[in-house]
């Protein structure tokens, strides 16, 4: 910027360089933090401790006004579309105003109080989840848009909002038109089974509900939308025309009438006294509630009062949320509880003296991995701080190492798995540790599953509860075993393990019919840690045949495409293991596949990498990554700068933005076909 005279000026000059340090650092922070919190549905921190970093980046602003960056989160409402089809906002999906104390809510309540003398209030639930609006045009439900950047646009919703039971497609009594905007969330139980069912699959589980829901609803494929059984509560009427409602709480009742769900947890009050004391009442029964909330909302019920008031930027001037503390308390370690999971994975629980959190008795949390207790530098007898913030789920904060015992011992993960005492290995580039025993007991179930999965051997209609009454029943101890059911048919049929006759011949042929697949889709059934689908048929690729790779030293191992040196090691330790050599000879003669055909016909494609999104019609993915591979090129599954091309079809979410980002060039299905020659 420069001066009349044209001499230039620093704007920060006279800012404390610590000062301006600190703030830039908070802001870069933040913004980090947003992204992982609005685009990838991965937070690695919690909501308080967001809070309390915006708190402080407020505080610098508002002593500080030209230090504003333009970049602030105190000037963006949410975040950034990026993952879909955009529409414009009708109605600004504005965030609320936080405060933390009593004093904060009084303050709010003598102003409303002050500007219109008699006010009557509405305090209610603040559902952890993700913001959606339906707008209905004569009873029919037309769109469903998430809040987005808060202000311009927000994301097309509407397929998967029409899978969500509470989403009403229909009013029964219809106005012109209507826009009311609710919380999209996931009950506890319907987010443990998904973590659950992730589990077995071995896929990546969600970090909380609302991370769970925010990715659900931005699925591309709607089935599993509806399969992960979301649910929504609407807190507001945005716009309506043919229809006047005078306050908050009439539109509630017009939108009950009509079978919309609107939050069920409120109060009505008259006075700061009163919206206190929901305050609390709503604070001690949140360990109660089937879902998760961040706070409480108060507003004032009187619509025309809002109009006046209008909004910031941000924040309508008529409401705010208190965000309750999160309720910590100290408490001794007994002991360290390690249980080997179905997948193999090892996981460490701290057992405590009990406390009363939230309302309910605790005595044990997780502690993750050997990373998480290395950084708590945590040890047997410690006097630890265990926390719960707007979730049902106990958490520790930290250790008081002022009230550490005199004789303290430093914890360490045991080496060897507690199930079957196999050497533990690290899960790839994870901090995780696995048992990859394939004889252990205390994975046997979802070893079995992983095997039998339609990315492995695709055993169709040998699913989770048959084996794992197969299992149970003493048939299975592990994958070698499945080849030899056939042998014991008259005995699986008498135990009805799979049914009658009928079913279970129908099972063991589609076990005999598993032997032709692939050798790549052997290894991924195998669990090898650190190595899917993608990875074994690159392995596959490089090596030619399971034994190549059996017989493959570490070093050959990280000159394959994205195989590192902890997960070359982990290849190499798989295959070491006697157990697991055992299992690999019975499956060869049980005569599956181990060398790859010859499958490649053309090379046209040589040396490129394409990776595919969206639908196409009349040929799926799996098809098109054949038809790749067969002319020499690679399928990859996520674009980055060595992505040759993106082939993109119909709905394609993330990876296009992220292909235009980075430059790589986007083709279609008729560019590729044109590529290999028709």
């Amino acid at each position: 910027m420069t001066d009349n005279a044209g001499t230039q000026i620093d704007l920060f000059s006279g800012f404390d360089d610590e000062l301006k340090k600190e703030y830039d650092k908070l802001v870069d922070t933040l913004n980090y933090h947003c992204d992982r919190y609005y685009n990838d549905d991965e937070p690695e921190i919690s909501d308080y401790e967001y809070d309390m970093m915006n708190n402080r980046l407020k505080e610098i602003e508002k002593a500080n006004p030209l230090m504003v960056r333009d970049d602030s989160p105190s000037r963006r409402v949410g975040w950034k579309a990026e993952k879909g089809v955009t529409v414009k906002h009708n109605v600004p999906m504005l965030s609320l105003q936080d405060v933390f104390s009593r004093e904060e809510v009084d303050a709010f309540c003598d102003e409303m109080t002050e500007r219109f003398g008699s006010c009557e209030f509405l305090v209610e639930t603040k559902i952890d989840g993700l913001s959606m609006a339906l707008r209905y045009e004569n009873g029919e439900l037309v769109t469903a848009v998430t809040r987005g950047d808060g202000i311009t646009e927000g994301e097309d919703v509407t397929m998967n909002a029409k899978v969500i039971s509470d989403v009403v497609k229909h009013l029964k009594d219809p106005v012109e038109y209507i826009e009311i905007r609710g919380e999209v969330y996931m009950t506890r139980e319907a987010f443990a089974k998904v973590n659950e069912e992730a589990e077995l699959e071995g896929s990546k589980v969600f970090a909380n509900p609302r991370n769970c829901a925010a990715g659900t609803l931005r699925q591309i494929d709607t089935r599993i939308t509806k399969k992960r059984n979301l649910s929504l509560y609407i807190f507001n009427v945005q716009e309506v025309r043919g229809r006047e409602f005078k306050t908050h709480s009439e539109g509630y009742e017009y939108l009950k009438s009509n079978g919309v769900k609107v939050i069920d947890t409120y109060f009505t009050c008259k006075n700061k006294e009163e919206v206190w004391d929901a305050i609390c009442k709503i604070g001690e029964i949140r360990g109660e509630l089937p879902y998760d909330i961040d706070g409480a909302v108060v507003k004032l019920n009187n619509l025309e009062q809002r109009r006046i008031l209008g909004n910031t930027i941000k924040f309508p001037r008529w409401s705010v949320a208190y965000k309750y503390p999160p309720e910590e308390k100290e408490t001794r370690l007994l002991s360290v509880e390690v249980d080997t999971g179905r997948t193999g994975r090892v996981t460490p629980v701290a057992v405590f003296e009990p406390i009363m959190l939230c309302g309910t008795k605790v005595s044990r949390a997780t502690l993750h991995n050997a990373s998480f207790i290395k950084d708590l530098d945590l040890g047997i007898g410690d006097t630890i701080i265990v926390y719960k913030s707007g979730e049902i789920i106990p958490k520790i904060k930290g250790v008081n190492k002022a009230k550490r015992p005199s004789d303290w011992k430093a914890y360490v993960m045991p080496e060897n798995c507690p199930v079957c005492g196999h050497r533990l290995v690290k899960d790839g580039d994870a901090a995780d540790l696995k048992c990859v025993n394939m004889l252990c007991p205390g994975t046997t179930v979802n070893r079995i599953v992983n095997f039998v999965s339609r990315d492995a051997m695709d055993i169709k209609g040998f699913g989770y509860e048959l084996i794992k009454k197969a299992v149970e029943d003493g048939y299975l101890q592990n994958v070698a075993d499945i080849y030899s059911l056939k042998d014991r048919r008259e005995e699986l049929i008498e135990g009805k393990v799979f049914g009658r006759d009928k079913n279970t011949d129908k099972v063991l042929s589609a076990i005999e019919e598993s032997k032709e697949r692939t050798p790549d889709k052997l290894l991924t059934g195998l669990g090898v840690p650190g190595i899917g689908k993608a990875g074994a048929k690159e392995l596959i690729r490089h090596y030619g045949s399971v034994d190549a790779i059996l017989s493959a030293d570490t070093e050959s191992l990280t000159g394959v495409q994205d195989v590192g040196e902890i997960t070359a090691k982990s290849i190499h330790d798989f295959f070491e293991d006697k157990d697991n050599l055992e299992i690999l000879n019975r499956l060869r003669e049980a005569g599956l596949k181990f060398e790859a055909e010859q499958t490649v016909t053309g090379s046209s494609l040589a040396g490129l990498s394409i990776c595919i999104t969206g639908s196409f019609e009349g040929i799926n993915r799996n098809e098109i990554a054949d038809l790749i591979e067969k002319n020499g090129g690679r399928n990859v599954s996520s674009v980055s700068k060595k992505t040759s091309y993106l082939l993109m079809g119909e709905d394609a979410g993330s990876k296009a933005v992220k292909a235009r980002d980075l430059g790589v060039p986007i083709i279609s299905l008729e560019d590729l076909r044109g590529m290999i020659g028709g």
